[in-house]
């Protein structure tokens, strides 16, 4: 018996506590839920997955470098369409940035993806331009699989937000917690004064006085 005991304690240390339904939300996972992005983003998004699929099937490394960074630029408009505000001086919207500049701003926590495809704007201007070896294979394949990348995770913060079950109120348990009614009643159903409403006692009596036999 003592070994079950131990064995079953063990097993209950492997496995951890059970979530808890109204603890804190660390023990449950974020459900995805569609979030309501700008039209104007959601269809640079789709424009961005058209040209990304479009890339992986072009002859030529220049014409899928191209395209591939074509689709990664239209990936940072759209975050740009959602999350950007318009330049309130006149001297700022003189100044043309390109969207790699601003979506740091923007987006923080996209900087290296703005610097990576940033340094390939060359690259690509180069490849538009049909110089022959301005990419390469090997470069149209990693281009390829960074943009997916880039892509995916741009479409999990405009179209798909992380959402935590709420943990549960005292609406849904009306009842006492300690099973008690609270005008009274026992979980047998008995009042205060151990009757049952429809006036017989537990033990099968009424609740009325009898008169005495003798």
């Amino acid at each position: 018996m003592a070994h079950s005991s131990a064995a079953a304690a063990r097993r209950r240390r492997a496995t951890g506590p059970a979530p808890s339904l109204t603890g804190p939300a660390s023990d449950v996972h974020p459900v995805p839920r569609r979030a309501t992005a700008p039209p104007a983003a959601l269809d640079l998004l789709a424009q961005a997955r058209a040209g990304l699929d479009e890339a992986t099937v072009l002859d030529t490394s220049n014409e899928r470098y191209a395209t591939a960074h074509l689709a990664a630029l239209r990936t940072a408009a759209a975050v740009l369409a959602a999350r950007g505000r318009p330049e309130t001086s006149s001297r700022a919207r003189s100044k043309i940035r390109s969207a790699w500049e601003v979506l740091p701003e923007i987006a923080p926590e996209l900087t290296e993806w703005s610097a990576l495809f940033a340094s390939g704007a060359p690259r690509r201007a180069r490849a538009e331009a049909g110089i022959r070896g301005a990419a390469s294979g090997r470069d149209a394949d990693d281009l390829i699989r960074d943009v997916a990348m880039f892509l995916r995770l741009v479409e999990r913060m405009l179209v798909l937000q992380p959402v935590l079950p709420q943990p549960r109120t005292d609406a849904d348990h009306p009842d006492h917690p300690d099973g008690h009614d609270p005008d009274g009643r026992d979980p047998g159903g008995r009042g205060p004064d151990g009757h049952c409403p429809d006036g017989h006692r537990p033990d099968g009596g009424l609740g009325r006085e009898m008169p005495d036999a003798g």
